[in-house]
């Protein structure tokens, strides 16, 4: 990631070519988002965790010896399959485990730790990916792939939770019709996943903000990876404390500080682009740590276990649909008028959407009040 607009740039790639890239990747992800989650929770989250990893690695072993923009296009298919095989089956393995032991509370400190520990693990990898890259840019290719492959037999270690044995065939269009009831009848659980996806897509669009944001004040290559790095120290430190941040908030007013926290991260690193800049930067990183596993927590609240991988893929399938609408059109913003301009647009478009999602919800909490 610090370096890979570097890489595309030196592939002959622009910003827009850049984002549409990322947009075939989410468009992939959106058409098996679904049935990768149907096939966690009635195959097995093991085995399509499993297939994951399998696709996600092979994804890398395109990359590593590909050229040009179709032939990464290829491999952002291929990436976007292992991703929607993962997403959704593993936080689903994670609560019914918890779930099993009676230990569901635990799961916003259980969630931030696992986004605490990938960020200090990518932090890690930002250093080696930049150290990698000053050698060629290719190379830290060739390091993600071997990194991706150990998925594989992390993968086959792990144990189902006996609430879900994956024994269970639904026929596809019964469980179709289960999660479209679940989502009419149960505004909580819409809202909670809308807030969710739509938060994930504003932390997504922003992380493909930076890398400009560095070229445009000057930043040298060489600290791409420092930076890059420290960012995601600063999401591995507060993702840690993100339990205690919900502890100490009121429910009702846990979405609308969340809604002005990340519409703030965005305006204010729009409303300058300079070396200033970027303690803006690290404080929208901060923030991102804090509300993930927040929202993941309040889907799982609202979920019954039995669907329980395929509504966190709902998650990611709209946080990949989301971004395949706005991500060309930032890219287009920061070739065409500014940086500036996209992180405005985006912040704003964030909070007066939030806004209207949460109002039904809001106004329900503040009169039973």
């Amino acid at each position: 990631m610090p370096v890979v607009v570097l890489f595309y740039q030196d592939n002959g790639l622009n910003m827009q070519q850049i984002f549409e890239l990322k947009a075939i990747y989410s468009v992939a992800i959106v058409a098996m988002e679904v049935p990768s989650g149907w096939m966690a929770d009635a195959w097995g989250r093991k085995k399509t965790l499993l297939a994951g990893a399998i696709f996600g690695s092979a994804g890398f072993l395109i990359y590593s010896f590909s050229l040009g923009f179709w032939a990464f296009a290829i491999a952002e298919v291929v990436l976007g399959i292992g991703h929607s095989c993962v997403s959704g089956a593993d936080s689903a393995m994670l609560y019914d485990s918890l779930k099993a032991e009676g230990k569901t509370e635990k799961y916003t400190k259980a969630e931030g730790r696992v986004t605490s520990v990938g960020n200090f693990s990518e932090a890690l990898a930002g250093v080696a990916g930049g150290l990698a890259a000053s050698l060629s840019l290719r190379f830290p290719f060739y390091f993600q792939f071997a990194m991706a492959f150990m998925a594989v037999p992390a993968a086959l270690t792990l144990v189902e939770p006996k609430l879900h044995t994956g024994t269970h065939m639904i026929p596809v269009k019964q469980f179709v019709s289960s999660i479209g009831r679940m989502f009419i009848s149960n505004h909580k659980l819409r809202i909670a996943l809308l807030m969710s996806a739509l938060t994930g897509t504003a932390t997504l669009a922003f992380a493909w903000l930076v890398q400009p944001y560095f070229l445009a004040i000057g930043l040298p290559v060489e600290w791409f990876g420092v930076f890059w790095t420290a960012l995601n120290l600063t999401v591995g430190f507060s993702s840690a404390l993100a339990h205690r941040f919900e502890e100490k908030l009121e429910s009702r007013y846990t979405l609308p500080a969340i809604i002005l926290m990340v519409g703030a991260g965005y305006i204010l690193a729009g409303i300058t682009v300079s070396w200033w800049g970027l303690a803006f930067l690290f404080l929208f990183y901060f923030i991102r740590g804090i509300v993930t596993p927040i929202l993941k927590t309040s889907i799982n609240h609202y979920t019954e276990s039995h669907v329980r991988a395929t509504i966190l893929s709902v998650r990611d399938f709209l946080i990949r649909l989301f971004f395949a609408a706005i991500g060309p059109l930032l890219g287009w913003t920061t070739d065409n008028l500014s940086l500036n301009k996209a992180f405005l647009v985006a912040g704003a478009f964030y909070v007066f959407v939030s806004a209207v999602i949460i109002f039904p919800l809001l106004k329900s909490e503040f009169r039973k009040s």
